[in-house]
């Protein structure tokens, strides 16, 4: 077994080379095994998603766990999302096969607590490697049992308690699914609204034929803004492999910027709920936290990760969290994410309003940001102190290291931080004006992109 396919959120790796059959037995094993010492439920919820490979590695992880004793809930098809709800409905630690956007020669694993509680390497999943690389001795016992129930209407029924969309005026919606679980949700939730839906890609197919179900590349909207021109489309939608991300695209075709969506939500929650705070990821752009206050609510910052956004919402009894990479967090979704759930409050506040989508926005986009950019870098820390040499001499500015280096000017930010698994470093900068952020995007990357060894570097 390769030790990479444990990452820090989840389990992933090639399909039989690295995720077979066997393996999914022996980590269905491993988790039982640390559900029992963690005094958990002894029923573990289990999802899949549409990729050839998941239900063969579904039900050896589900042999896996009913040989130590517990019992297994098959609810079948599902988006991630969909597998959080179930682990908070009924109360159980869950269990999701998908490797989301990933290309079609991967699948993985993603692990929760009862009540879609996180499951990382600093929570849990370390053990559970640690019991799979050493096996667990084999027992007699009786075996657990195996029982499927179908959780697609209760999801559904949930959602729309979540967020009002029964009195919206008539809207025209078109959906890239990527040939993902988006398919196979959306169906099922947009049957219930006052909107004509213009299906793209809605085939369950883990091949992905017509473009990567991964959203936060540019190239795999394509497809979807020239839709939504094409059929004069109020509003577009595009989904993640397993629809726990969700990206909107306006009625001009032009694509939201995630932290536009974190402030639009953001709103409407601290209307609900009055004085709440807020969590959201520190490659956001500054308009969040300005939103927030301006609406009386509190702005945590986090560090990037799913696992640290759960956790702070859980210590703080954040309402609402969002991350600039299209996660977006709920505290009434068991603090869990949903693409669903920030797809209905755009589509709840779109149809209470007159006004289109980019104008709706307009008040969010009050800076111009950079996007992510990587570099291929030999020596990241080496690299970021020579960043932070350069520019945290500058009178006024603010360094910080929550995750990675950021710099603070007055008009201006940028974070660089190292990626766990690649020799990469991302920059994200945001400015008051576009000719302010390209200068230091420029320059920072021309410096880390440079030979550093030849730098001058400031004392």
């Amino acid at each position: 077994m390769s030790a990479s396919i444990f990452k820090a959120y989840d389990i992933r790796g090639l399909v039989d080379s690295e995720l077979t059959p066997d393996f999914a037995f022996a980590t269905g094993v491993a988790f039982a095994r640390f559900l029992e010492i963690e005094r958990e439920p002894g029923t573990v919820v289990v999802g899949e998603d549409m990729r050839p490979s998941s239900p063969a590695l579904a039900t050896a992880f589900s042999a896996g766990i009913t040989s130590q004793g517990l019992d297994v809930i098959r609810i079948g098809l599902a988006s991630t999302d969909m597998l959080y709800f179930a682990a908070g409905k009924l109360n159980l630690p869950g269990a999701m096969f998908t490797a989301s956007h990933n290309p079609a020669a991967y699948n993985g694993i993603k692990l929760c607590f009862s009540g879609a509680r996180p499951i990382g390497k600093e929570s849990g999943l370390l053990t559970i490697e640690n019991f799979v690389l050493e096996g667990t001795p084999m027992a007699m016992r009786n075996l657990g049992v195996e029982k499927t129930q179908n959780m697609l209407e209760e999801y559904v029924d949930h959602l729309l308690t979540l967020v009002d969309v029964a009195d919206i005026r008539p809207l025209k919606i078109v959906i890239d699914a990527g040939n993902g679980m988006g398919g196979y949700t959306a169906p099922a939730v947009f049957k219930r609204l006052n909107a004509e839906v213009i299906e793209l890609f809605f085939e369950l197919d883990g091949t992905f034929p017509n473009h990567e179900a991964n959203p936060i590349d540019p190239k795999n909207l394509v497809d979807l803004q020239k839709a939504v021109k094409k059929n004069g489309a109020d509003i577009g939608l595009a989904f993640d492999g397993d629809a726990d991300r969700c990206f909107l695209v306006d009625e001009k075709g032009e694509l939201v910027n995630p932290s536009s969506l974190t402030s639009l939500i953001a709103t409407r929650e601290l209307a609900k709920h009055p004085g709440s705070n807020i969590i959201y990821n520190l490659i956001s752009s500054r308009t969040v936290k300005e939103v927030v206050e301006e609406n009386g609510g509190t702005a945590i910052r986090s560090r990037v990760g799913h696992s640290y956004i759960k956790k702070q919402m859980a210590e703080t009894d954040a309402v609402f969290g969002g991350e600039h990479s299209g996660h977006f967090y709920f505290r009434d979704f068991w603090k869990a994410d949903s693409g669903m759930l920030a797809a209905l409050h755009a589509i709840a506040a779109l149809g209470e309003d007159k006004k289109p989508l980019s104008s709706l926005l307009q008040e969010f986009n009050r800076y111009h940001s950079s996007g992510e950019i990587n570099s291929t870098v030999a020596d990241a820390k080496k690299a970021m102190d020579v960043i932070e040499k350069i520019y945290g001499k500058e009178d006024g500015v603010e360094v910080d290291h929550l995750d990675g280096l950021t710099i603070n000017g007055d008009t201006w930010w940028f974070n660089l931080r190292a990626s766990n698994t690649e020799p990469l470093l991302r920059l994200n900068v945001e400015a008051s004006t576009e000719a302010r952020m390209k200068k230091i995007r420029d320059d920072v990357l021309n410096t880390i992109r440079g030979d550093l060894d030849i730098l001058v570097l400031i004392p």
